[in-house]
């Protein structure tokens, strides 16, 4: 059987430690989601708490269409995504005008890790990554910390592929300007 089928019926049948499974599971991706996008602790730890409220109320209508970890971050996402909006803060940067044709020649080569190589350079990284605007280190956060697919991401987001790749180009790119600017070498 499927492992995430598997959690879920423990969790519906109410076996005993199957929701603390599920949480200690995806507490990860929880919280690399909402602290991204909302980058207050306390609101993070409430937000969370939330979600998994959530997903323990609604966990009846998960119809394995997708994997666990996409209709979790799904509903972590927009847990975040609501406080945002309340807090009526900017998700993302406008797209440039031109960012279209230069996203089709752009790869996935940027190497976060070795972008991180010393330690001066990570925390440089980590103040640009800190930088963005909050829907940006969410994907960035998702596709290199937790190794989720476009797909993946565009389960969790509700956004398309071509607008997850353009706030990943969008990112990379000011991640490469800013550590440009502070070491004088192209990242």
């Amino acid at each position: 059987m499927n492992p995430d089928r598997a959690l879920v019926e423990a969790v519906l049948a109410r076996e005993r430690g199957a929701f603390e499974r599920l949480v200690r599971e995806y507490q990860g991706l929880c919280w690399h989601i909402i602290q991204r996008m909302v980058r207050h602790p306390e609101d993070a730890r409430e937000l969370c708490q939330e979600t998994f409220l959530r997903v323990h109320q609604s966990l009846h209508q998960y119809r394995y269409e997708s994997a666990l970890k996409s209709w979790i971050g799904r509903v972590a996402y927009s847990i975040a995504l609501r406080h945002l909006e309340k807090q009526r803060l900017p998700l993302a940067e406008p797209a440039a005008a031109d960012e279209d044709d230069v996203l089709d020649s752009v790869g996935d080569e940027f190497d976060l890790e070795a972008a991180c190589a010393d330690a001066e350079a990570a925390r440089h990284l980590h103040a640009a990554i800190e930088a963005l605007p909050p829907l940006q280190r969410t994907v960035l956060t998702l596709y290199h910390l937790e190794e989720a697919s476009i797909a993946e991401i565009a389960q969790i987001t509700g956004l398309a592929d071509g607008t997850i790749k353009s706030h990943l180009f969008r990112s990379r790119l000011r991640l490469r300007e800013a550590l440009e600017n502070r070491f004088g070498v192209a990242a």
